[in-house]
């Protein structure tokens, strides 16, 4: 079986990486959504929130996992009997940071490759970064995100300014 991982934080799941996510599942029999829990980051939603969004936005691609990790990248790979990784580009800029990572990687699991996917064109302007701007001024993120998480981003945030949100982190 042929597995790939695509890495990311996910905070939120945008359009661009839908695009990359039914690209990547066509090229793999299984695609392995790692979402990382990086401890140096304060994310906007929490593991179990960026999970339903990403469940929300993906419910259409049938052989994508979900699973979240942390510490280093080619661990998880090795602990998901994978050797691909997939990533998504926007721009050149995207591309020097992306092969530093694959080089660095690739020096600690020398049996690993990175494929490069380029975002589609409509996406290029589009990051997590973007939407959590967006959404923290109260704007529209619906030509960002996908439709299915948006619902669940409008519940989440519904909570959280009612007082009820998960404050965990996680």
């Amino acid at each position: 079986m042929i597995k790939y991982v695509y890495p990311g934080s996910f905070d939120p799941l945008t359009k661009g990486h839908v695009d990359i996510i039914e690209r990547g599942a066509k090229l793999a029999d299984r695609l392995i959504v790692g979402i990382l829990m990086n401890a140096t980051k304060q994310p906007m939603f929490t593991l179990k929130e960026r999970i339903r969004i990403i469940e929300a936005g993906i419910g259409h691609v049938p052989n994508v996992d979900i699973i979240p990790f942390d510490g280093l990248l080619v661990d998880f790979l090795k602990q998901q009997d994978a050797r691909t990784v997939v990533r998504g580009l926007r721009a050149v800029s995207d591309f020097e940071y992306e092969l530093q990572m694959a080089q660095a990687n690739r020096n600690l699991y020398p049996e690993m490759e990175t494929i490069f996917l380029c975002t589609n064109v409509e996406y290029s302007f589009i990051s997590s970064t973007v939407v959590k701007d967006i959404l923290r001024h109260g704007g529209d993120i619906s030509h960002l995100v996908p439709m299915e998480s948006i619902h669940i981003i409008e519940k989440i945030l519904g909570g959280k300014e009612n007082g009820s949100g998960s404050a965990d982190g996680n």
